[in-house]
């Protein structure tokens, strides 16, 4: 998946990822097969991606959360050891391939001790097949824009975020 390994080198040189950061992945494999999203879902496609975002992950320290698909309400797969219980709640759903979604099916049963929880607010996301990552990135969502534009079929947008501006115009910023 060429796309995919130019994406992230693309990023890791723009110093988007952030050790000690969560990043959401949202994923249709679908789409980036060239099928409708939710349609067909793809192992193989979810095991490649899966595999290229560990990678990046072992070289940059970020961790890579996982958005399931509408039929899990978008819920977040992500590892216990990023559970933080004052900003999420964990549900009891195990993502799967039909309701969940291929990618976030994949990272569940291969992460070390995955939760779901309902709901994330992270600084930065990568939405490969317009899975619509934006209701778990921080206020205020940025669109970062990069030489790369779809993962097979699949487009592919990238946010980061920045810190709301109050105050108005007499307030000074940083």
């Amino acid at each position: 998946m060429e796309d995919l390994k130019l994406l992230l080198n693309e990023l890791k040189s723009k110093s988007f990822f952030k050790a000690n950061e969560l990043c959401v992945i949202g994923c249709s494999t679908s789409e980036v097969i060239g099928q409708r999203i939710g349609s067909v879902g793809s192992m193989e496609v979810a095991q490649e991606i899966f595999e290229a975002l560990k990678e990046v992950e072992h070289e940059t320290g970020t961790s890579f959360v996982f958005q399931g698909c509408e039929h899990i309400n978008r819920a977040i797969t992500i590892e216990r050891s990023n559970f933080n219980p004052l900003t999420m709640e964990e549900v009891t759903v195990i993502p799967d391939v039909h309701a969940g979604g291929s990618l976030s099916t994949y990272a569940y049963r291969h992460m070390q001790d995955p939760i779901v929880v309902e709901h994330i607010s992270v600084p930065r996301g990568i939405d490969i097949g317009q899975t619509l990552i934006g209701m778990h990135i921080q206020h205020v969502a940025i669109p970062e824009r990069t030489s790369v534009k779809q993962i097979g079929e699949a487009i592919v947008t990238i946010a980061s975020s920045r810190p709301k501006k109050i105050g108005g115009e007499r307030a000074k910023y940083i």
